[in-house]
């Protein structure tokens, strides 16, 4: 089985859109979680979805769910205290209703331009590799700096990326990482996603690269980003037809 994760469980810290959480914000007349589930309903190789939600929107996303017809969507489950939190939450559902060694394909609710190859292509890396990493490189020069002022290193550019979404695993190997990790840091400090978790157990990750444009959404800005975005891959596609 290839299982989608989806979570979208936080409340948007740096986003200002009133109260409204930005999975929920409308471009185009439907949400940015609807744009992003859509991505994996339509994916032929995608069994099931399982999506993490803030709790007081559970039958606000039932509803979304119903309204567009999403037939893949298994269980919307309550979304954790952070981010890891809430894929956890959603991972453990899955493994009650699959085979320990489906492949869970680990995304942002607010990451809705994914090309569909890049899908196939961490599929198929999983099963030859173990895993994969959704990455494209960095154009821009990166600086590493503990005080915030003054750069400690400069990696050569050729040689860094930047890890996206999605971010695969066998289900059981990403969920006994967790529960690895929750020994020593049950909240998740600096464990910024699924990639950090497995390297800082020592295991070895797989890049895949994956398609610029696959931006999360964070701040205001990127909304705008976003709709050009879409209104370009709408674009594309009519002209295809």
């Amino acid at each position: 089985m290839n299982i989608a994760i989806i979570f979208a469980g936080g409340t948007g810290q740096r986003f200002s859109n009133g109260n409204l959480p930005k999975q929920f914000v409308k471009i185009f007349d439907k949400p940015i979680i609807i744009h992003t589930l859509e991505i994996f309903e339509q994916h032929d190789e995608i069994d099931k979805i399982y999506l993490s939600i803030l709790p007081e929107y559970l039958d606000y996303m039932e509803e979304l769910v119903k309204t567009f017809n999403l037939k893949k969507v298994q269980k919307i489950i309550k979304g954790g205290s952070t981010a890891q939190n809430s894929i956890y939450n959603a991972l453990k559902a899955a493994e009650k209703d699959n085979p320990p060694n489906s492949i869970a394909l680990i995304h942002d609710g607010v990451r809705p331009i994914l090309d569909t190859e890049v899908i196939t292509n961490n599929i198929q890396d999983v099963k030859k590799y173990g895993n994969s990493i959704t990455c494209t490189p960095c154009y821009e020069t990166i600086l590493v700096s503990d005080n915030g002022i003054n750069p400690q290193k400069i990696p050569y550019r050729k040689n860094t990326y930047a890890a996206q979404a999605p971010q695969c695993f066998y289900l059981n190997e990403i969920i006994s990482a967790h529960e690895e990790i929750q020994k020593t840091n049950p909240n998740y400090v600096d464990m910024i996603d699924a990639c950090t978790i497995f390297n800082t157990l020592g295991k070895t990750t797989h890049m895949t690269k994956g398609n610029f444009g696959n931006i999360k959404v964070t701040t205001p800005r990127d909304l705008y980003i976003l709709k050009a975005l879409l209104e370009f891959r709408k674009e594309e596609i009519n002209a295809l037809q």
